[in-house]
């Protein structure tokens, strides 16, 4: 299964989702592939050392000569997990492919020699809807949307859903919306839980149960390199999304 997280509004929590479901798929004994798409590499900062990257996805995907296992690396604190890291040379992603005919399969055709290999990929895409993302979703075989609850939560929504019915139409007709699951959620507004309303009823059952609170320790495991789940396993945020992993596999 390829599952790639994205939604083009930034700060939604994507990075945080991305991170933290491959570790919780990655504990339960499944090989767990996270490919970070977005040039911020923030999902490679939080498992290995940056300085420590000579060769990243963008040359899986611009160098004929390499392949997408050529580049992994194994997180080292979490056991089952492997990382195809980010650089900020992805940037320049969209500037090299345009024309290219195969621009929008590099990426499934990159992962496809190593598929094999994985129980599980997720895949951490930057927020814009651009060729980058077009590729994790050609890519993909299921889609989760991460939503803030907050007052602009639904806003570009549907230039989202609209990307993906293309890529389904055409590109990659196996595309499945795995659900969409909502983040930084503060219990104690009301707003909030009308917002939760409001994106149930745009979604309906592909909602998740799980519901991901707003919480400091989720924001500072990343900088000491660690997971939810090593870094705070007590917390709220770790009981989340570990229920988030297992409403995943559930539904695959």
């Amino acid at each position: 299964m390829i599952l790639t997280i994205t939604n083009q509004k930034g700060g939604v929590g994507k990075t945080t989702t991305a991170i933290n479901l491959s570790a919780a798929l990655a504990s339960k004994g499944l090989r767990t592939l996270l490919v970070d798409l977005d040039p911020q590499a923030n999902s490679t900062m939080s498992f290995i050392d940056v300085h420590s990257v000579e060769k990243s996805v963008f040359d899986a995907l611009t160098d004929g000569g390499l392949g997408m296992g050529d580049v992994l690396q194994t997180a080292e604190k979490v056991p089952n997990l492997v990382l195809a890291p980010s650089s900020i040379s992805l940037a320049k992603l969209e500037a090299k492919l345009l024309g290219d005919i195969d621009s929008h399969f590099r990426l499934k055709d990159a992962l496809a020699a190593i598929q094999g290999d994985f129980d599980f990929i997720v895949i951490d895409t930057p927020p814009t809807l651009g060729i980058i993302t077009v590729n994790a979703l050609v890519a993909a075989t299921h889609v989760l949307i991460p939503i803030q609850s907050s007052y602009f939560a639904l806003e570009g929504t549907d230039d989202l859903l609209e990307t993906i019915d293309k890529v389904k139409a055409r590109a990659n007709p196996q595309l499945q919306i795995l659900g969409a699951v909502i983040t930084l959620h503060d219990k104690r507004t009301l707003l909030a839980r009308d917002i939760i309303d409001q994106i149930r009823k745009v979604f309906g059952e592909k909602l998740f149960e799980t519901v991901i609170t707003k919480s400091v320790r989720l924001e500072e495991s990343p900088a000491y390199k660690e997971s939810i789940f090593s870094f705070a396993p007590r917390s709220t945020g770790a009981y989340e999304y570990y229920k988030l992993s297992e409403e995943v596999l559930s539904r695959v």
